[in-house]
């Protein structure tokens, strides 16, 4: 009987470490485009890896912001 090495990792732990990889591989291309091509193309990873940040931030904030408002609804509901 085979076990499976990857029994123990959940979904999430799995794709929090492929979002990881995808992550350093982009920073360490980045950082050789930078080296080899000069500062054009190394400045527009850079840009568009700042603006992938900016987003994700921004999707979690409003995520949150309507996770505590709903929360709030349902206090308000109860409460009356």
């Amino acid at each position: 009987m085979l076990l499976n090495p990857f029994l123990p990792f959940s979904t999430a732990k799995v794709l929090g470490l492929k979002a990881t990889v995808l992550l350093l591989l982009t920073l360490l291309i980045k950082a050789r485009v930078q080296i080899v091509a000069g500062s054009a193309l190394g400045i527009f990873l850079l840009l568009l890896q700042v603006l992938v940040f900016l987003a994700v931030s921004g999707g979690l904030l409003l995520t949150a912001g309507g996770a505590a408002f709903y929360a709030t609804q349902q206090r308000r509901s109860a409460a009356a």
